[in-house]
């Protein structure tokens, strides 16, 4: 395989390594190659992110590489953080928010459990949103982070307190929380289109 190729699968892995990024030695093992040679591969990307048409780099923080956007066009990230479209949450976001709002507090582990799906990205977004935060460590191994919904929760959705989101039903199954969870969202839905 030529180093284009290399470049692209490099590019493909730190994308959706996402915030985490990759260690060297991370990238030598998934590309099964040295890592002499990985670093190589590393910074011949980021030779072509150096180029000002491209609007991404190749950065390393902390013995971790990662993609980040330039600085340079920060002014124009802002706006887009800020525009009024920006508001809107991903189904996936919406759901993990959900889980989070009725079942706080809950560690990242039940909720995938729960949505039956990862939820890494999701609840970056809601953090990055001040919707949900930290609230404390789980008991036991590991010490998992539990998450709870933060003031701008309720502000996002029109709430003076969390017992105003509707009431949930004795129900334990799935296919029960995803009704429950189909409801909060036409909640949601309704608050926003007013």
């Amino acid at each position: 395989m030529d180093i284009i190729n290399w470049k692209g699968i490099l590019e493909s892995l730190l994308f959706a390594a996402g915030d985490e990024g990759l260690s060297l030695k991370q990238i030598a093992g998934v590309l099964e190659v040295d890592e002499a040679e990985a670093q190589e591969i590393v910074l011949n990307l980021q030779k072509d992110y150096k180029n000002h048409d491209r609007g991404i780099d190749l950065v390393q923080i902390a013995e971790v590489y990662q993609l980040a956007t330039k600085k340079e066009h920060a002014v124009y990230l802002k706006r887009l953080v800020e525009a009024p479209g920006a508001a809107h949450l991903s189904q996936a976001a919406l759901e993990t928010l959900a889980i989070i709002a009725y079942r706080q507090p809950i560690t990242r582990v039940e909720i995938e459990e729960i949505r039956g799906v990862k939820t890494e990205r999701p609840i970056h977004t809601l953090s990055s949103r001040a919707l949900i935060k930290d609230v404390g460590r789980a008991d036991g191994t590991g010490r998992a982070y539990l998450y709870g919904t933060t003031k701008e929760f309720l502000d996002y959705f029109g709430l003076k307190s969390i017992d105003e989101l509707p009431a949930l039903t004795e129900k334990i199954d799935e296919t029960d929380i995803q009704d429950e969870a189909d409801l909060f969202f036409e909640k949601f839905h309704e608050k926003v289109e007013l």
